[in-house]
């Protein structure tokens, strides 16, 4: 099942890509026995209703094609910072090792360490498929893409123990960390401040849920204006899903609706010779397999 926030009536609308690859808000489909018009309180109203929406979405049909659905964000708004995963490709370290004369410490780890690096994303950062990214001028000139795998938290917990984490995803998407890399740099190591500029995350274009993806081994690629970027497998993540959520729940209860980025595979402009950023009116799509694309558009402050 595909889940998505879109605009109907001039408001966002909880959907769902039904058999016909149309889009039906959550209300419609399930005959206005529902208010629940909010990806979150989706999340919130728990398995059975889910089951209620798969079912409803076999069969439905006669919504707003998916061409001209205008679609925001799965969730626009997280209800708190999303969770954020660095170096987390075996490529990626490799390739980081390279670059680190060039990019310095912060951007290069030396080796594989044994558990993962971990920041996050505010709520601001986050935006939908098609909607602009802002140019971080006059701030920084160094505007970088990477391509990742976000999950989607479906049921809460505290301290999940790997075994059992999956059971707590409710679905993934595609996300973009946008990356401003010579103000990631400039901060002591840490990497808040480079990767919190407004729209620098942008997710969609839906969320599939789990029972209707296996995360273990996708394709991931990244395109800057069609050439291709990076271009890997989910196999190669150092640290799986279920580690992770594991990682980020010790003592930090995760809530239904948080999201996790799970890091990108190499290809990113700081590590090419010679580096490669981006520029105004470029456009960067990021594609998952059996999820699809996402494509967003670079644009200057007005």
């Amino acid at each position: 099942m595909r889940i998505c926030t879109f605009e109907q009536r001039g408001t966002a609308a909880a959907g769902v890509v039904v058999a016909d690859d149309t889009v039906l808000s959550t209300v419609d489909l399930v005959g206005g026995a529902t208010d629940e018009d909010d990806v979150l309180d989706i999340l919130l109203a728990g398995e059975e209703f889910w089951a209620e929406l798969r079912a409803a979405a076999r069969e439905a049909r006669g919504g707003v094609p998916l061409a001209s659905a205008k679609l925001r964000a799965p969730i626009p708004r997280p209800a708190r910072n999303v969770f954020c995963v660095g170096w987390n490709y075996s490529e990626h370290f490799e390739e980081g090792k390279r670059a680190h004369g060039q990019a310095g410490p912060q951007l290069a780890p030396q080796e594989i360490p044994e558990h993962p690096s971990l920041f996050s994303k505010n709520p601001a950062t986050v935006v939908g498929p098609d909607a602009p990214v802002l140019f971080p001028a006059p701030h920084s000139e160094e505007l970088d893409w990477e391509a990742e795998l976000a999950v989607v938290i479906g049921t809460g917990g505290r301290d999940i123990d790997e075994a059992a984490a999956m059971a707590h995803v409710f679905g993934y998407t595609c996300a973009n960390d946008i990356s401003v890399r010579d103000v990631q740099r400039r901060h002591g190591g840490q990497w808040f401040k480079g990767k919190n500029f407004d729209t620098h995350l942008p997710m969609g274009p839906w969320i599939v849920t789990a029972d209707a993806l296996d995360p273990s081994d996708l394709a991931i690629r990244s395109r800057v204006n069609g050439v291709a970027k990076q271009d890997s497998r989910t196999k190669h993540m150092v640290f799986k899903i279920p580690r992770l959520i594991s990682e980020i729940s010790a003592g930090c209860e995760l809530w239904p609706g948080d999201l996790i980025i799970t890091g990108t595979p190499a290809g990113v402009g700081f590590a090419r010779t010679p580096p490669e950023y981006l520029r105004v009116g470029d456009v960067v799509e990021i594609e998952i397999e059996g999820i699809g694309v996402l494509r967003n558009t670079i644009k200057g402050r007005t």
